[in-house]
Order: structure tokens, then sequence, then C-alpha cells
């Protein structure tokens, strides 16, 4: 009977089990049942593997090599004939500028935060750049510049860029297929090719947001894998930097920042609701992450402009962009102690608080029209000319000198003064005349008036009003304090306040700020302090005053808004300037360069362009129907191909959205370059698409569809690669070229055959259409019209605070926000109308008696004892203003007499309008 029964095999001594890990492996580890992986899917977690590699890239030794020969390619696209053209070209005006002084150590400001420009400025430094060419014009010819050298940078982080969009498709599980399509159509994208051969930072801007997604990608395949790994923590880490060097770049990296964000919160959000984490496991993610994407691109941010600052240490022409303190923190800019206190007679400079315009200024040049008195504008750079000595307007006999026999007097709040500049003997003066630029009926011109020896006239009166003082010094609140006290300068006779705005007057005034006595004036640009104040009388041991140098962060912070105010005042249109809807559809480009009939133009692969944005709303359109469909009780999403190529789409899909739809908020100038981050992101998502189309097909068909696409988009690179590279044209190609009438390339500046290319300088037949030179500090494009081969003015750069000539703040209530309207005159203060017999005579103003010693200039403002002054030198308004004699047959309030064209006016008036009386 035992002989039918099998005995039972005795099982495995201890010790020597037959597997050394656990009999059930973690699910998340190895091996799931059919609930978990449906549940996994759900969460876009992909299947759990044996073998799991660095940051989820399971490549083949085959991809390595497939790698190698894509940088080769991207080198040869990126680097070919970088050396030409060998004279200066686009937003090279700029950037190339700023790395020479960089290398001089010359304070400057950029809209752009310097990581890029660094890195340019370091290729430059170490080739030897000695930093004294100009970049002064587009095309100028480098000399003794190792411009390929800084061009390199750029470029070598386009090629850069290539790989990293085949790991991040794969990274993202993606076929090899779709990373070789998505990485050879970054390598033939014309626009990206034109971009990455100049000294420009776009190209770095794409390369570090393609580094932050890839990191990111692999990040989040490590999260699913196991967390708080070395190799957790080094994606999560690599990450950090990488936001923090996209932001250093160019501020749309805070789009980037924004993307990876929103990621972070989608991961706490799973987390907080997955039961089986802890509280204290959650917050452990929760600070980690902080850390890394927080905490870390906060340091590395700042510490680019930490360099900066250490790198721009001598005063530069940027320095007018700062605060008065920041100014003197730079080499050059400082100031010896001075006295705190200002008396009657104190010898004074006085700035202005809002515009930073700089000092209150005047020199020995008159304005062209107007009064033709001597000019008095903001300058903002010290000078003699800056010097200004402040008397009491009251004092008898002559105020300029009386001080000098009386005890020391301080100027408080209320006291009536004039400010006489020292260098000229000319006083701070204004009158009822319309200044050069801000022509409007609250404006009056302020002016240089009278000669040494002669006491003024109440035109040159103004009154003190303290506005606030230094909580530290309860003196500076009663009294003018140096650096302490903030105040305005009411004219007595008008009732206008002295004001400064952002508005530059033309060449004739040598571009300064111009400076005003505005009836409606607003505060912040009425407001002015002392910055320095000497006085013979002070003790040498009487109280000084300097200014509080600022700290890092005082002086960082205040870049930022500097940064921030110049880019968000960036609102006019230009001829190449186009919005965001025209990008996705390729409707235009940029002239960058024309010479020797040879262009570049920056304009992207249509195809690669087209295609990317068709699955960009392809994608959309899907979603939405999936979204529609699972309403009505559709379970799509219960299809882990479904969930896969959702969480993989979605996310490219909501880089190119964050890169993209922030641009429909802004009111600035915006241009075609700006769209590149989003255009990256795009690209992925159509080799995205392709890879959900083709997965069902067979590996051969794939490839086969995908050579199609490559074929079709190398050969549109080949076809417009003249334009990319500055090559020789024909005027018949480039028609044909011309596939939309937006796209404004001008084929008048090409040949009609190539051979004609071959004669030197031969000249251009037709008149080229112009071409621009970027102004990155407006971030966009300067209307910089080139011809062949005349040189070139690029637009200026920043180097002040102000705006283009002309251009008049509008009116507002005094001290107030209430926008008044801009009109020239009102019938009721039009000037009374006289026959034209006594129209032709010369009219006089005041008849002012002067004493003088010594005989006047011929070319003096005031003419000798008795004698009337006459309009055009002195603008004296009432009878109260005259010393000794007055003519009773001058008006009340005499204007001197009109120019023609004011007479001319007011004949037509009185022909257009009789019923009106013009008192």
């Amino acid at each position: 009977m035992s002989g039918s029964v099998r005995a039972r095999r005795q099982p495995s001594p201890p010790g020597k089990l037959a597997h050394s890990g656990p009999r059930f492996p973690h699910s998340r580890h190895d091996h799931l049942d059919a609930d978990q992986r449906r549940e996994a899917a759900s969460k876009g977690l992909r299947p759990g593997r044996k073998v799991h590699a660095f940051g989820g890239l399971n490549l083949a030794p085959a991809e390595w090599r497939l790698l190698v020969v894509i940088l080769i390619v991207a080198g040869f696209v990126r680097l070919f004939r970088i050396s030409q053209p060998n004279s200066v070209v686009f937003d090279e005006v700029h950037f190339g500028k700023f790395a020479s002084r960089y290398i001089k150590s010359s304070y400057f400001v950029d809209v752009h935060p310097p990581l890029a420009k660094l890195l340019i400025t370091l290729a430059g430094w170490l080739s030897g750049y000695d930093g004294n060419f100009d970049f002064k014009d587009i095309a100028k010819v480098y000399e003794n510049v190792p411009y390929v050298s800084m061009r390199m940078v750029p470029a070598l982080m386009g090629v850069a860029t290539v790989p990293l969009a085949y790991l991040t498709l794969r990274a993202l599980d993606c076929r090899v297929t779709t990373a070789l399509l998505a990485s050879l159509f970054i390598t033939f994208e014309n626009g990206l090719i034109t971009q990455s051969r100049h000294i420009l930072l776009d190209s770095p801007l794409v390369f570090f947001t393609a580094l932050t997604t890839f990191s990111w990608t692999a990040f989040c395949n490590e999260d699913h894998y196991e967390p708080f790994t070395e190799s957790w923590w080094a994606w999560l880490t690599m990450t950090g930097l990488s936001l923090g060097a996209v932001v250093s770049c160019k501020w749309v990296g805070l789009f980037t920042i924004a993307t990876i964000g929103l990621g972070t919160l989608k991961q706490l959000w799973t987390l907080l609701g997955d039961l089986r984490v802890s509280a204290r496991l959650w917050i452990k993610h929760f600070v980690a992450r902080a850390i890394c994407l927080i905490l870390i691109p906060a340091i590395f941010y700042m510490s680019m402009f930490g360099i900066h600052f250490l790198i721009l240490s001598n005063s530069g022409d940027g320095d007018g962009f700062m605060s008065s303190e920041f100014q003197h923190t730079l080499r050059g800019r400082g100031m010896a102690d001075t006295f705190v206190d200002v008396a009657i007679g104190s010898e004074i400079t006085i700035r202005h608080v809002n515009t930073q315009g700089g000092y209150l200024h005047s020199h020995p040049h008159s304005y062209p029209g107007g009064s033709k008195q001597q000019q008095i504008t903001l300058y903002p750079h010290r000078d003699s000319n800056n010097e200004w000595r402040i008397v009491n307007a009251t004092a008898e006999g002559d105020p300029y000198t009386s001080w000098m026999d009386e005890d020391i007097s301080y100027i408080p709040n209320g006291a009536r003064v004039k400010i006489r500049h020292i260098q000229t003997d000319k006083s701070l003066h204004s009158h009822d005349v319309r200044p050069p630029v801000s022509d409007v009926d609250f404006q009056n011109e302020v002016s240089g008036y009278g000669i040494p020896g002669y006491a003024g006239d109440a035109n040159d009166d103004w009154i003190v009003e303290i506005y606030k003082g230094d909580k530290r010094d309860k003196e500076s609140f009663k009294r003018l304090r140096t650096l302490r006290t903030q105040f305005r300068l009411r004219h007595v006779m008008t009732g206008c306040y002295l004001f400064s705005h952002k508005v530059k007057l033309p060449d004739w005034a040598y571009e300064q700020q111009e400076v005003t006595c505005n009836k409606q004036a607003v505060l912040a640009n009425s407001l002015w302090y002392v910055e320095t104040s000497q006085h013979p009388k002070f003790p040498s041991d009487a109280p000084k005053v300097n200014y509080k140098l600022p700290g890092f962060f005082a002086k960082f912070w205040e870049l930022q808004k500097v940064m921030w105010a110049t880019n968000a005042g960036l609102t006019d249109r230009h001829t190449y300037d186009s919005r965001p809807d025209a990008w996705p559809r390729l409707r235009r480009g940029i002239n960058f360069w024309v010479k020797d009939h040879r262009q570049i133009y920056l304009l992207g692969n249509p195809i690669i362009w087209w295609l990317s944005t068709a699955a960009v709303f392809t994608y959309a359109a899907v979603r939405g129907c999936l979204i529609l469909r699972a309403q009505r009780g559709y379970h799509d999403f219960d299809s882990t191909k479904v969930v896969k190529y959702d969480a993989l789409c979605g996310f490219l899909f909501i880089g190119w959205a964050l890169h993209y739809l922030p641009f429909y908020l802004m009111g600035r100038q915006l241009f075609l370059h700006h769209y590149f981050p989003a255009l990256y992101f795009a690209i992925l998502l159509a080799c995205s698409v392709f890879d959900l189309v083709t997965s069902t097909l067979r590996p051969r068909i794939r490839l086969q569809i995908a050579a199609v696409l490559l074929v079709i988009a190398i050969w549109n690179y080949t076809y417009f690669s003249p334009i990319a590279y500055g090559l020789p044209w024909t005027k018949a190609k480039c028609n044909k070229a011309r596939w939309l009438k937006t796209w404004d390339f001008s084929c008048n500046d090409f040949l009609d055959d190539y051979s004609q290319y071959k004669s030197a300088f031969v000249p251009t037949p037709q008149k080229s259409s112009p071409a621009v030179v970027n102004n990155p500090n407006q971030g966009g494009i300067g209307a910089v019209p080139i011809g062949d081969p005349v040189k070139i003015q690029a637009p200026a750069e920043p180097d002040t605070t102000t705006l283009a000539f002309g251009q008049a703040e509008p009116g507002r209530d005094i001290f107030a926000d209430h926008p008044h309207n801009d009109l020239k005159s009102q019938q009721s203060e039009a000037p009374r109308i006289v026959d034209d017999a006594v129209r032709d005579e010369p009219k006089e103003i005041s008849s002012m008696a002067v004493e003088t010693t010594s005989q006047v200039d011929a070319q003096s403002e005031t003419p000798s004892t008795t004698k009337s002054i006459p309009a055009t030198e002195s603008s004296s308004e009432t009878s109260s203003s005259t010393v000794g004699t007055t003519d009773t047959n001058a008006p009340e309030h005499a204007e001197g007499p009109k120019p023609e064209e004011e007479a001319e006016a007011d004949r037509v008036r009185e022909v257009l309008f009789p019923e009106v009386q013009i008192d």
C-alpha cells in the first residue's frame, strides 16, 4: 500500500532560499496584477520593470551611436559658415556692446537678466577680446573681435538642444523613430538655426528650457519608481538649477517655472489623496520640492546678479536708470561728505526724485524758439553746470550779494527764494511761454535769465514747499536739509511747479531731459532734493551727511524694478513687430541683415512650423472630444494607451500654452522670436502625436512615414537656407519662395543671376526694403533702414531714462491723477487784437533801471540802465517785477511781441470767428 503513495519532497534547508529578495515584491517595483495595472495606468504610471535605468532612460547601445550621428549633423547645420557675415548682425549691436561693457566693467542696464550675456562675454574674454570695439552699426566689419568665439556660445547651445529633444521623448516612453524625428526637426528648423548663429540670447533660452523639460521628465520617472533615492535627488536638483538658468537668461523663463510648478502641484495633490502616504511623508515630499524647485532657482538667479554687480563696478552710461544711492556704489560716482544744512547763500546741487533723470542743469546755450533764453535741463552726470546758489528773494538790495553781510539763515518751509546758476550768472526763471517740446497750455517754459549785477525780477522767485523729510531727522520736515528733505518749487507769478518728466529734448539740447513749470503737475515729478551743500560760513566741523549705500539685496531689488518698468513701457509699434496670433501660422519674420546683395531674414521652416501648430490644435480638439465622451458615460480613460498619451501630450500642450498664451496679455512690442520656447514644446507635441498615430503600424512603415516627413523638412530647410545663412540667391528664386504675401524679405536686394556674385560690389538695381536692428532693451526692433552698403545707425539703447523726442506727458490736476484736456489755448485767453500799425511796432515789456559797473556784453540778455528790455530777452510779465521806472503804457500782464506765426493765427481767428470778443 505504501508503494502506491508518493513521498513528499523535503523542504529546502533554512538559509539557502532560492530567491534572496522578498517572495512578493512591491507592486511598484515588479509584478502588478490586472487591477493594480489599471490603477497605475489611471495615475499615468508605467508598468514596473525589474531593472530601472537612471532617469528612466532605457537606451540601447545603438541609440548612443545614433545620438553621436545626430550631434554631428546638428553641429554641421549650426556651425556652417558661422564666421560669415564678418560684420555686425541684428542684436549683436547691443549684446556685443554689453560684452564690451562687461570687459570694461562699465555699468549698464538691460531688460534681460545677465546669464546669457555673461557666457558670451566669457567666450570673448577667453579669446582675448579687449572690449574696444563699439558694435555701433549693423554691417560694421569686425576688427580685433573674436566674434566667432562669441557666436559659438549660442551656436553650441543650439546644437545641444537637439539631443535633449531626443532624450526627452525617450524618457517620455516614445519610440526611437519618434525621438529621432523630433531631434531632426529641431536640427533643420530654420528659425532656430538663424537665431543660434549670432550673438543673441534666444538660443541659450531655448537650451535651458529644453534642459529643464528633460530633467523634470527624468525626475518624474524616478519619482514613479522610488522617491528619495540618490538619482531622485540628482534629477530634482538638476531641474532646480535649470529653472534658475532659464530665468537668468530672459524673464520668459518664468513661463518654464510655471510649467514645472503646475506639474509639482499635480504631484503633491495626488500624494495628498493617497491614503498610503502619511502626513509626515507628504511634508517630506513638499519640503524637498520647495528646496530644489524654489530655493535653488532663487539662489542661482540672485547669484547671477551678484556676478553682474561684481563685474560692473565702474560708473557707466546705465547710471541714470538707478537711484542716487545705487549710483554711489559705483567706482567714480562716490561723493564726499557734504553739509547737512542748507542756508541762504549755499552753493547747492539739486536732483529730481522721480525720473532719476539727474541734476537740475543749465549751460550757455539758448532755446531755438520760445523766449530764446538759456536752456534749463536735467543732466544725469556730475558737472559744474549743475551748481546753483540759493538766496533770499525778499532781501533788500541785491539778494545775490547781500547774504554775505548777514548771519547764517536757514531755508524754512514757505521761504521765497531765487536760485542762480553759478557758471553763467543766470537765474532760474519761468514765464507764460510754451516749452519747446511739451507745447501745452498748462506747461510753461523754464529758462535761465539775467546778467551779472542784475538782481532779477519776480519771475525768478520760487516758493519752497517741503513735502517730507527723514524720520530720523525732525529738522528736515521744517527746513531744507541735504539728502533728507524732499520739496517742491512753486513759481510765485504763475503758480506752476518746477517739473520734469521722461521726455528728451532734441539735439540742440544734447538730448537731455526736459524741465518745465507745470500748472497741473504730477506730484512725483515735482519733487526735488538737495544732494550737495557748501557754504563759506559753515564751520569745518558742522554736521555733514552722505548717501547710505545699499547692500546687495537692496541693489538687486532696485534693478528688478527698473527692468520691470522698462519692459512694461515698451508699447510702441514697429514695422516688423507681430502679434501672438500670427506666430503659429508663421505669418512674417524679421529682417536681420542686408549687405553685398545678401540677406539674413528670420523665418521658420514652414513644414515643421505648420505641423507643430496642427498637432497643438489636434490634441486640443481630441481632448475636448474625450471629455465630452466621458461625460456621456464612455470609458475611454480605462485604456492604458489613452492614459499614457493623454499624460504625455497633455504635459507638452501645457508647456506650449504657458509659453505662448501669456503674450496675449502683453501690450508691449512683440516679435516672432518670442515664440521659440513655445515652438520647442509644439515640435515635441507633434512628434508625440506621430507616435500615437503610428503606434499600430509595423516599425518599417512607421520609419518610412518619418522619412517622408524628414525629406520634406530638409527640402524646406535647403530651400530657405540662403536667408538663414546669408548666401547668394537670385531674385527669381526669392520671389518664388515668398509663399505668403506677409513674408517681407526683400527680393530686390538679390542679384538676377548667381554669376553676378563673382563681381565685386555690384550695385543693387532697386531700392531694398528696410531691414532692422533689434533693440533688446525694448524687446523688439528699432526702425533702422539698411541700404547697400551704406552705414547703418542702430537704435539708441536706454542710456538715459527719457522717452523719445516730443512725447509730452498728459496734464493732470495739481498733485492728483485726474486727466486734463490737452488744449492749446482758450479763446478767453487770446491776446488783444491791435491794428497793423501797432502790431508792426516793436513791443516792450517793463523798463528796468539796472545799475551796472561794467560794460554789458552785446549778447547780454538785459540792456543797460533805464533801457527797455525786449520780450525776446526778458519775460517779465508784471509791473511789480520792475526796478526803477515803469512803462505805464504796458499792459498789466504783458507777454512780449508775438512771433509772426502767432500774429498770423490771430488774424485768421478774427476773420473766421468775428463774433468772438478777444480781450
